[in-house]
């Protein structure tokens, strides 16, 4: 099946103008009410004449577009008064505008691609400056390109705009230092992302984040804030949730100083990488453990497990990886809580890569991590901390920020959090059919298994216990994973193949984690397109 391209143009026909009026109506009546509605359902802009406009098609569908004019006055001019009095000297100016992409396409590569374009035309009309009108809820994007704010907001209360500019010099400089612009064009009409990390965005997450911060005292925040805390406990069954500036590696420092408090020793189960981690986040925390390894790929079978609390005596606690990444390998939780129950023990887990990634249950579960960034599909900064029961207050030599008492007596917020990423988490849960996600990451996965035994590829995890959402493949002898990672990121799609633990076992992941575009049928090519040409370029 043909790969269906990205196409970044100059619009030059009447079905491209026609499709461009259309995305005009949809975005700046529909989603930004700066215009009145109309039968028609087209918006044509003022200076519709008078704009070059930047399109990005995507087979016959018009999927984002920009324009640019530079005709004086300006949108700007009739806005502000005395418009060049804010901005630098420069010799030719342009102003940007429009800026818009479907919603159901919304993703860097789009966004990308156009200012690709733009900053090309940009050049070849040699201007040297260019100013546009920003959304105030794209902000922070803006300024992280390279754009400067001057002057009041502008527009109408419902569409408040910021004015800021970019010169060609400095936007030419971004493009230069940034690794996604200088992707080539084959690269972002393909853009695949099968990491575990960043992962596609939930949709929203973006425009959450770039959004005015507020107050983390604030009654609306808090308000917010535990109606997050809400949602997340009904994703996974938990009975309380906390949530804190950081990643899952703070948040498995916290669950470890938790753990400090109980008497006893514990269990780690170890088999990868990561399980090797909590051993080390356990030791730093001057745990007393044993530990139960089995071999990569696989997990623990009951009789291991009843065996190891026969032999070594009682347990106070077992900590274990509920997805072991590092090989693709899930370990079956409700096994684990079985085993616990009956021994008596508290059950811990790290879930940092299975929240929102598949189906978790931490119902009678005491402590287990997550991330805001994986499987949730939002931005990396928030460490979540669930737990089966109210913590009180444990060793007052541990740091204050790894007390769960003092998050529990202050409303979930003892100190300062940033509203923008709370936000974000939230549009993330908003956005997102849960069942729908875990039946398409089943079907993706069923997909990819089917590919990889036509291709010969041997996929890391025992059947049994594979994880749905993350696949480690072993590759062939005279296929090299870093030569087969790098061929592929060279055609814009993105596995996780340079970690240590993956380079030793000559393997590659696909992770379906985040917001997952419906177009992985590329991937399947792409990998067969990567063993051709690797294998031909060894012969």
């Amino acid at each position: 099946m043909a790969i269906e391209e990205l196409k970044f143009k100059i619009a030059n026909t009447c079905s491209e103008m026609d499709a461009i009026h259309g995305l005009n109506y949809r975005t700046f009546v529909e989603e930004i009410p700066q215009h009145q509605d109309n039968p028609q359902q087209k918006l044509i802009d003022k200076f519709h004449d008078e704009n070059t406009y930047i399109i990005c098609m995507k087979g016959k569908d018009i999927a984002g577009m920009l324009a640019l004019r530079d005709s004086r006055p300006f949108s700007l001019d009739a806005k502000l008064e005395n418009l060049d009095s804010y901005l630098p000297a420069y010799r030719s100016i342009c102003e940007i505008r429009l800026l818009a992409v479907e919603k159901k396409y919304r993703n860097t590569a789009i966004f990308i691609g156009l200012l690709n374009k733009a900053f090309d035309f940009a050049m070849q009309q040699a201007y040297d400056l260019c100013v546009i009108s920003g959304t105030t809820r794209q902000i922070k994007l803006y300024k992280h390109i390279g754009l400067k704010q001057f002057g009041p907001l502008v527009g109408t209360e419902n569409a408040r705009y910021q004015p800021m500019y970019i010169s060609i010099k400095d936007a030419m400089a971004f493009r230069d230092r940034s690794h996604a612009m200088n992707i080539n064009s084959k690269t972002m009409s393909t853009l695949i992302n099968c990491l575990p990390g960043p992962v596609s965005l939930s949709e929203g997450v973006v425009s959450a984040f770039v959004s005015e911060p507020v107050s983390h005292r604030s009654e609306c925040f808090i308000e917010r804030f535990n109606e997050v805390r809400e949602k997340l406990c009904h994703l996974t069954s938990a009975r309380k949730v906390n949530i804190m500036t950081g990643s899952g590696t703070l948040a498995n420092d916290v669950v470890a100083s938790q753990l400090s408090s109980l008497k006893g020793k514990g269990l780690i189960l170890v088999n990868g990488e990561f399980g090797n981690r909590l051993v080390e986040h356990a030791s730093r925390a001057g745990l007393v453990y044993d530990l139960l390894q089995t071999p990569g790929g696989k997990s623990y079978k009951r009789n291991e497990l009843e065996k190891q609390m026969q032999e070594q005596g009682a347990y106070s606690w077992l900590w274990c990886v509920h997805c072991e990444t590092s090989t693709g390998v899930i370990n079956d939780a409700g096994l684990l809580k079985d085993v616990c129950q009956r021994h008596k023990i508290k059950l811990c887990l790290d879930c940092i890569s299975t929240v929102g990634s598949c189906e978790v249950d931490l119902n009678d579960v005491y402590l287990a991590s997550a991330t805001s960034g994986k499987g949730i599909g939002s931005l990396p900064g928030l460490a979540m901390i669930f737990s089966d029961h109210c913590a009180t207050s444990c060793n007052k030599q541990l740091p204050r920020y790894f007390d769960l008492s003092l998050y529990e007596g202050n409303q979930g917020i003892p100190f300062t959090i940033s509203s923008n990423a709370v936000y974000a988490l939230e549009a993330a849960l908003i956005q997102t059919n849960w069942p729908e996600r875990f039946r398409l990451v089943e079907n993706l996965s069923r997909q990819l298994y089917c590919q990889l035994d036509l291709l010969g590829l041997q996929i890391l995890a025992d059947p049994e216990h594979r994880a749905l959402h993350v696949t480690s493949i072993l590759l062939p002898d005279g296929v090299s994973s870093l030569e087969f990672g790098d061929f592929l990121a060279s055609q814009g799609i993105f596995l996780s193949y340079r970690s240590q633990y993956l380079i030793s076992q000559n393997c590659v992941q696909i992770c379906f984690m985040g917001n997952l575009l419906l177009d992985y049928k590329n991937l399947y090519e792409a990998l067969q397109h990567a063993l051709v040409q690797i294998r031909k370029s060894a012969a």
